[in-house]
């Protein structure tokens, strides 16, 4: 029951945030310290997020994983406490690793989804999940290539615009350093039109 009640919460709450793209005013601090094209290079501060990793297809990941940590910001915590959502919302291919007697053998593909908790919060005030699944952590200093696209959230879109933004790296002074993720600021019923996506890959300038 509480599970259910959870459900339509986060489903309510969600919906009253974006049905015409209305979005939180909150984002991870960064500065924009260079352009590619249509493309931003940003340095981001150190950031808290809550995230999970979930073994499935990039669409399945992300409704799971979203599910989990919209759990956690809706009360699913020690102290039940509510806490305001951020943008955006981050997925990225991640290799889970397996309990095992050797090292990091056999491993798992998945996806890690992340969601990015206000600035008000640190590692010790955060409230802790109830989910095992869902971990609080603090993301490092990090510099990356970003390129914003409207539309489709589709794996295929997000892996055209992830091409193309690797396209705009080839020869430029900064040099790709990991995969390519994705950041989707806006809920999945928002206007196509109205949505703000991007997707982001790690760099370093290059030698």
């Amino acid at each position: 029951m509480f599970k259910q009640a959870l459900a339509i919460l986060s489903s309510v709450a969600l919906g009253a945030c974006s049905v015409v793209g209305v979005r939180s005013s909150e984002e991870p601090p960064h500065r924009v310290i260079a352009r590619l094209g249509e493309a931003e290079i940003r340095e981001y501060a150190p950031r808290l997020v809550a995230e999970t990793e979930v073994e499935a297809d990039e669409n399945a990941a992300r409704s799971e994983g979203f599910r989990r940590l919209a759990g956690y910001i809706f009360g699913a915590n020690r102290g039940e406490r509510r806490i305001a959502m951020t943008a955006p919302v981050a997925q990225e291919p991640s290799r889970i690793a397996m309990t095992a007697p050797v090292a990091q053998d056999p491993v798992a593909e998945g996806f890690r989804i992340r969601f990015f908790l206000p600035a008000g919060l640190n590692a010790d005030t955060a409230p802790e999940p109830n989910d095992p699944r869902v971990r609080i952590t603090t993301l490092p200093a990090e510099t990356f290539a970003v390129l914003r696209f409207t539309g489709s959230t589709d794996p295929a879109v997000v892996a055209r615009n992830a091409a193309t933004l690797r396209g705009m790296l080839a020869g430029s002074r900064w040099d790709a350093a990991g995969e390519a993720m994705a950041w989707f600021y806006d809920p999945p019923w928002t206007l196509p039109p109205l949505r703000r996506n991007e997707v982001a890959i790690r760099v370093t300038p290059a030698a």
